[in-house]
């Protein structure tokens, strides 16, 4: 069976899940190689926010350091709170479209009477939208837990680099 037979038979929910998927990849492929690129620059890093901030006073120093670590580590966690909605909502949807599967079934059963292929027809939209919405979400959830560690790596590294940059600068 191919994609296309599973969301047309998944229906509208299963067209939301693809295009959330979409995304969600999309940002997940982006933020892995943006990382990837700040992971091998850290010195690099580390040196422009010592530069940036030379000229002033040693407390004020400290203080503007970590207040440009916070705005690189909020820049480089941009489009992940995207990456989690979808694998949260991604099984939600998967079960909304459970529930109408199987309202669907009921209702054809009360309006027609029942028959085994109105019952099935519903289940099978229920588990369509089901296995859909959880293929969805695991590959997000993985890819974000995994970015993100990626991301505390990179400031623990990067707060670790400036400080020893500041000490080998004093002597």
């Amino acid at each position: 069976m191919k994609l296309a037979y599973y969301l047309d038979k998944g229906g509208i929910i299963m067209y939301i899940l693809a295009f959330l998927s979409i995304i969600g990849i999309t940002i997940l492929i982006w933020k892995f190689f943006m990382l990837l690129k700040t992971k091998k620059n850290i010195e690099k890093v580390s040196k422009n926010i010592i530069n940036k901030n030379q000229e002033k006073n040693d407390r004020i120093i400290i203080e503007l350091i970590k207040e440009d670590v916070s705005l690189l580590i909020i820049n480089l966690e941009k489009g992940m709170e995207t990456v989690k909605t979808i694998s949260t909502v991604a099984p939600l949807l998967g079960l909304l479209g459970t529930v109408i599967g199987i309202l669907d079934s009921f209702e054809k059963i009360a309006s027609k009477g029942m028959e085994a292929s109105y019952f099935a027809s519903g289940i099978s939209l229920a588990l369509i939208t089901t296995i859909g919405g959880l293929i969805v979400a695991i590959p997000n959830t993985i890819g974000y837990n995994y970015l993100i560690k990626i991301i505390d790596i990179i400031e623990i590294k990067i707060n670790k680099n400036t400080i020893e940059l500041i000490n080998e600068n004093k002597k």
